[in-house]
């Protein structure tokens, strides 16, 4: 159904000077976060005690990832006590195969999808397909997307760089049903979107999903949805298999309340989503699997600095702040994880040996808007700072950061280095040669002055 997401290629520069020459995506982001970011801030406002609860967020993620070990086990053991079965898989070849072999064992061919960062990280759609089987998003925006033959922008809102009337045009080309006269009013389109799933989740006997928590103490999973259309999935078919990231555990169910009052309102600005669905095992008959993905989570847990990313819980509360993620989009960053907490959830996941991945890290002004938004109070300021230390740079730049070590660490060539610089402050051309002019483009190199403070200040003590 989709195109296979391999990323965007060259880098982030490139990728987002040709998005910021898009005016209708830039008014579609900046009409959608903005939106976004006020009902946000009216509900957030309404609580005196966000603070401490996002402090409280904040350690119990802490607490979580530091006996990660301890805490998974429990879960694994109380999910199999339910009557599921838990499989771990190390990688994503090793989560698509498990899933693959799980559907293929059920003889179906087709199955449906509630919305998952997980599967689409590891491109489960892909590695079905590969095998024969189709899978079909029943997320709205997912659905949009999978259609579009496009890939998602957004953590929560994966087609926020589609309006109305684009929509309409993908319904009219890919719905057999839609007619002519579908108009774009958002209520036409959502009825046309539910007669299309309707008939998915009647026929489909199998389906995958991921999950918002996972409570270690009981084996229970958690999914938070507007929709209704997670809980079609989770209940209908015969065969429910959940791919979920081991950094989504809590320990306990006291612990979910925490998260229960940041997650709706850090999101979708609500105070309460409108569906919450809770399951344990398997239910009712159902044949559960839960796989257990690591994909180099357990790297990102080792990085001291690093580790907070696993803190997120996907709220997308840092892109609709980010003044960077409001220009360029979120295709700029070539992964499931865009903005902010993309820039440096991917390079840790996935390295930074690619050109797009070691440019994440600079695909931030360092404003702080994000940290401030953050729910879990993940630093990313700091954490960019860090993988830019990290990241792989020119010989060029390396040589001149090594003499400005060198000069700076000794005050004494320091003070020889100013005094040469008042010399030739009139040789110093205002743009730079080479690949310096990148610097140059976008600022103006300061002005030496004639003296040094230094000079100065011996000058005149003397006198």
């Amino acid at each position: 159904m989709s195109a296979t997401f391999i990323g965007m290629p060259g880098n982030f520069p490139q990728n987002s000077k040709k998005a910021v020459q898009n005016s209708q995506l830039r008014f579609n982001l900046r009409k959608a976060t903005h939106t976004i970011r006020g009902k946000r801030a009216s509900v957030v406002g309404e609580l005196p005690d966000w603070q401490e609860l996002r402090a409280a967020g904040k350690a119990i993620k802490d607490h979580t990832l530091h006996h990660l070990d301890r805490y998974l086990l429990q879960l694994e053991e109380a999910v199999t006590r339910a009557g599921g079965t838990v499989h771990w898989a190390r990688d994503a070849a090793e989560a698509n195969r498990i899933v693959t072999d799980l559907v293929k064992a059920t003889g179906e061919t087709e199955v449906v999808k509630v919305k998952s960062m997980a599967t689409q990280e590891i491109e489960l759609n892909q590695a079905l397909a590969a095998h024969g089987i189709t899978a079909y998003e029943t997320d709205l925006a997912e659905l949009i997307v999978q259609l579009g033959d496009d890939f998602p922008s957004h953590i929560l809102v994966p087609a926020i760089h589609r309006n109305r009337s684009e929509i309409r045009e993908i319904f009219l080309d890919k719905m057999p049903h839609v007619t002519p006269d579908l108009t774009d009013d958002p209520p036409a389109l959502a009825e046309a979107a539910r007669l299309h799933l309707r008939e998915r989740f009647l026929r489909s006997k199998v389906a995958i999903s991921g999950a918002n928590f996972m409570v270690a103490e009981t084996g229970t999973l958690v999914v938070l949805e507007s929709e209704g259309n997670g809980r079609m999935c989770l209940t209908l078919p015969e065969t429910l298999i959940s791919v979920v990231g081991i950094e989504k555990l809590l320990p306990s169910w006291r612990d979910l309340e925490v998260f229960l009052q940041l997650l709706p309102r850090s999101s979708t600005g609500e105070r309460m989503n409108p569906y919450t669905s809770m399951w344990t095992g398997a239910t009712e008959g159902q044949d559960f699997h839960l796989v257990l993905l690591d994909n180099g989570r357990t790297d990102v847990l080792a990085d001291e600095v690093g580790r907070q990313a696993l803190r997120c819980i996907r709220c997308s509360a840092c892109l609709n702040v980010c003044p960077v993620y409001e220009r360029a989009g979120g295709h700029a960053y070539g992964s499931v994880y865009p903005g902010p907490i993309g820039a440096i959830l991917t390079p840790q996941l996935r390295g930074m040996s690619s050109e797009l991945d070691a440019s994440l890290p600079f695909a931030s002004s360092l404003c702080g808007a994000c940290y401030e938004a953050c729910p879990v109070a993940i630093d990313i300021p700091e954490v960019l700072v860090d993988l830019r230390a990290k990241a792989p740079h020119a010989a060029a730049e390396r040589a001149g950061m090594k003499v400005a070590g060198w000069i700076l660490n000794d005050h004494q060539r320091l003070a020889k280095a100013q005094r040469a610089a008042t010399r030739v402050r009139k040789l110093v051309p205002k743009r730079l040669p080479g690949p310096l002019s990148a610097w140059t483009d976008t600022r103006d190199i300061p002005e030496i002055p004639e003296e040094s403070f230094r000079d100065w200040w011996e000058r005149n003590e003397r006198a």
